[in-house]
């Protein structure tokens, strides 16, 4: 079955060429997408922490001289990273990628490629563990700011214990900086970012 929901692009593409020539391609298909771009590995972060998208189509020359693949999927936790290859790049980095989308790919293909992406449930978020109930409370305090003993003062246990559901935390989502947890709460509702401005 396909979805009809509006499929969430950003683009990371240093030619603006190559760029534009996408964008075009995929305007024709209606509002199926909507595109954002960037050709700055820093505002590439940036626009994901703002409104995570679908999906990321990348030029791979941004994660071979930045940072690795891995750690991306693990900050943006549930987006699929698209590698838009028309150069050569180490095979082992291209396996990383959700999908591959060539130079050469027919407009059909590409949007068959993006269509079958948006469709694909993503098993590690499905297997997931969820969080126990004191677990939440931990990462609640957590992300508004509080220290470990604080949390401990506050939820009348020990460090040592909030320690522990720390890593039980980091173990279930995946996620290590409190950033990172910080969004992975808004997205699970678990928290709101109201008050946080």
């Amino acid at each position: 079955m396909t979805s009809r929901k509006i499929i969430r692009i950003l683009l990371a593409e240093p030619s603006p060429i190559i760029a534009e020539g996408f964008c075009s391609l995929l305007n024709r298909e209606g509002n199926r997408f909507y595109v954002s771009r960037t050709d700055d590995y820093e505002e590439l972060k940036r626009i994901i922490h703002g409104g995570k998208p679908d999906m990321v189509i990348i030029n791979p020359v941004f994660i071979q001289n930045n940072t690795t693949l891995a750690e991306l999927k693990q900050e943006f936790h549930g987006v699929k990273w698209i590698g838009l290859v028309y150069a050569y790049f180490d095979p082992k980095l291209l396996s990383r990628m959700d999908a591959l989308i060539q130079i050469n790919d027919t407009p059909g293909d590409i949007i068959s490629i993006l269509q079958k992406q948006a469709d694909a449930h993503n098993p590690e978020e499905e297997a997931q563990p969820s969080l126990t109930e004191r677990e939440t409370e931990v990462l609640k305090l957590l992300v508004a700011g509080h220290s470990n003993k604080e949390i401990a003062d506050r939820l009348s246990i020990s460090t040592h214990t909030v320690i522990t559901h720390r890593k039980n935390i980091t173990q279930k989502t995946g996620i290590k900086t409190v950033s990172g947890l910080t969004i992975y709460a808004v997205v699970k509702h678990i928290t709101s970012l109201e008050g946080y401005k």
